[in-house]
């Protein structure tokens, strides 16, 4: 049974059961700036889940496109995705418990023919704050499933709540046994063995969990499930991993018949990524620098990486995009109706991608030549990550040039350097930066590289005396205060705005040392301010333009900013001027 025809079963049963089936929410939420992509199927639905009225009533059905970003990097193993399908369906105060899994049941059983005894369910176990949920087992004994193949788990495993207060309960979970051996005499769905997965999962919200840690009743009861299409799609079919299907398997065939040099975890990534890169473009996402932008890029940029580690030629891929649109285009059309703005968004964001290994290239020679003057045959980790770091050069592409070259890597400091790297980010993503952004966005990071751009141009244009007083970023323009005595002409607020815009168009990369402040002074970094610095500073070089001490953070090239325009130039206090400007 093909995806599409599981996922039109469901949503028939479901109607032909009273639901009304609603459109997916796009995969980029609307008003919703606190997750990055629709995750689950259920996030659309939280005003409805809480108690506000739905337009279409009481019970819902749909299919929901997901897509979660905690997986990137697994994504190469046999069943990792970053974007998924989600079915649900919803009771909306309506029926509960035993009308639910009669339904879940049946669906089962009936319109996808799954035999009675290849399902095992999971039941909440009980504790302090809520019962042993004896009534859903009930419900299950009452469908058909033997009471030897009900288990009770705790919150861990059967219990829902979206953060730490709000609607939650118990949910009961539905496996099946793909009939590999048992682990143990023990093997029951809890196991990692492989014996059991997960198919559904049927979450009953009948409580409340207060600040204070508290669990009341709630008036209204809910039904959430949430059944995964690619999982179920590959269980029906006998296959061992979600790329041997008919969502996969096309351009999985294609990449090897590409391939010159093979391997399968590449080829997966490239499929995945490629799915998943056209969804979210076709949703409205671009790459950036920043949150959803960045996790578009990283998608993009990571395939690409896999194309040539493969030795597959990255001019096929605008084939490859319509070869995926082709095998898609059915069960989503508006990748058909953005085809070309796909193309175009993948195409630019990969030329972008050589551009940045072009300049790896150049930093990886005089590494070499550094390495060749010492009399080493090892590219040590420091340097592998700083290519990383700074360039966006692969590990995998510095390893196979320093092999042409005849010289070894050493890849466990690199791994060691590239794990506390990743620690860091995680860390990072959780803090505000410091340095006077207070904001960390997209926009606030493209102004905040476009002031030292322009802080430099006014030198140029006006002279050294143009220094920085101050600035204000918003996501809407930067605001930037430098000393100059009168009015700046016309033509030099042209002929600064075009001196950023030459930056700009150069692609210039961006990078950070730490240092001492007096080391700082010394290698001719512009420092503002210097009695708020501390002992040691942040010095961003763009390219060969501009040096400044800075907290940051900064974008990586200066392509990525946009088109720079000065909106307004003023007088803002006695020998000071003020510039409003924005990028577009």
């Amino acid at each position: 049974m093909k995806a599409i025809e599981i996922r039109n079963k469901y949503l028939n049963f479901f109607k032909n059961h009273g639901h009304k089936v609603i459109p997916s929410a796009p995969l980029i939420p609307e008003n919703d700036p606190s997750v990055l992509f629709t995750t689950a199927g259920m996030q659309p639905l939280v005003p409805y889940l809480l108690g506000e009225k739905h337009p279409e009533g009481k019970r819902l059905t749909d299919y929901q496109k997901c897509l979660r970003t905690n997986d990137i990097d697994e994504v190469g193993d046999n069943r990792h995705l970053t974007y998924f399908e989600m079915l649900g369906n919803w009771s909306l105060g309506d029926y509960f418990k035993e009308e639910s899994i009669a339904m879940s049941f049946e669906f089962l059983t009936k319109e996808l023919g799954i035999p009675v005894e290849k399902l095992s369910v999971t039941c909440f176990a009980g504790d302090e704050d809520a019962p042993r949920d004896e009534i859903t087992a009930e419900c299950w004994k009452k469908a058909g499933i033997p009471e030897e193949r009900i288990y009770y788990y705790g919150k861990d495993d059967n219990w829902w709540i979206a953060g730490e207060e709000g609607p939650c309960g118990p949910d009961t979970e539905m496996f099946y046994d793909t009939g590999k051996p048992a682990c143990s005499d023990n093997c029951q769905p809890s196991c990692d063995c492989g014996k059991y997965v997960e198919i559904w999962n049927n979450v009953f919200m009948e409580y409340y969990k207060t600040k204070d840690g508290k669990y009341e009743k709630l008036k209204q009861h809910n039904v959430d499930t949430g059944l995964g299409l690619e999982r179920m799609t590959m269980l029906l079919q006998g296959k061992e991993t979600p790329f041997d299907t008919e969502i996969f398997a096309p351009i999985m065939e294609k990449l090897k018949v590409l391939a010159k040099v093979d391997d399968i975890a590449s080829r997966r990534i490239v499929a995945e990524h490629l799915r998943a890169s056209m969804m979210v473009i076709s949703d409205g996402g671009r790459p950036s620098n920043i949150d959803r932008g960045y996790v578009l890029r990283k998608l993009i940029r990571r395939m690409s990486r896999h194309l040539n580690k493969m030795q597959i030629d990255l001019n096929e891929l605008g084939n490859l995009i319509d070869l995926d649109i082709n095998i898609l285009k059915e069960m989503y059309p508006e990748l058909e109706r953005n085809r070309e703005i796909i193309k175009q968004v993948i195409i630019e964001e990969k030329d972008k991608f050589m551009k940045t290994l072009a300049h790896g290239e150049k930093e990886f020679e005089k590494a070499i030549n550094k390495a060749k003057i010492e009399n080493k045959n090892v590219i040590d980790g420091q340097t592998i990550f700083k290519l990383y770091e700074t360039y966006g050069f692969p590990p995998e592409i510095t390893a196979d040039l320093a092999k042409e070259q005849g010289f070894e890597i050493d890849n466990s400091e690199f791994e060691k350097l590239f794990k506390e790297h990743q620690e860091k980010s995680r860390m990072g993503s959780e803090q505000k930066f410091k340095g006077g952004l207070a904001e960390q966005n997209e926009k606030t990071i493209s102004y905040h590289t476009a002031t030292h751009l322009l802080h430099k141009a006014l030198q140029i244009v006006l002279g050294d005396h143009a220094k920085q007083k101050g600035s204000n970023i918003t996501t809407e323009r930067l605001r930037f205060d430098f000393s100059h005595p009168e009015k700046m002409t016309k033509e030099q607020i042209q002929e600064v705005e075009d001196i950023v815009n030459e930056q700009i168009k150069r692609d210039l990369p961006v990078t950070c040392e730490e240092m001492t402040l007096e080391e700082a002074k010394k290698s001719g970094a512009m420092g503002l301010f210097e009695n708020k610095y501390g002992d040691k500073v942040k010095v961003y070089t763009i390219g060969d333009f501009s040096k400044e001490i800075c907290g940051g953070p900064h974008v990586s090239h200066t392509g990525e900013l946009g088109h720079f325009k000065i909106k307004k130039e003023e007088s803002s206090s006695a020998g000071v001027r003020r510039i409003k400007a924005i990028l577009d």
